[in-house]
């Protein structure tokens, strides 16, 4: 199971690699995001991604352990 966690953890990362960027920003974001700039822009979309994968990062990691201790 643990190789199944693995693959599928390996192709999300490989999907996010080779998706266009995401644009996780919200209206408001957006709107001052266009007005700084392209560089600028980018680094805050960067900032976003990276901080709405920070919690789901944890999350997955204490759900699996979860699993895992609960399966045994």
């Amino acid at each position: 199971m643990l190789k199944k966690f693995i693959t599928l953890l390996l192709f999300i990362q490989l999907m996010a690699g080779i998706l266009p960027a995401i644009q996780a920003q919200c209206s408001i974001c957006a709107k001052t995001a266009a007005q700084m700039g392209e560089k600028p822009a980018k680094a805050l979309n960067g900032a976003i991604v990276y901080l709405m994968a920070t919690p789901f990062a944890i999350a997955g990691v204490v759900g699996f352990r979860w699993w895992k201790s609960r399966k045994d």
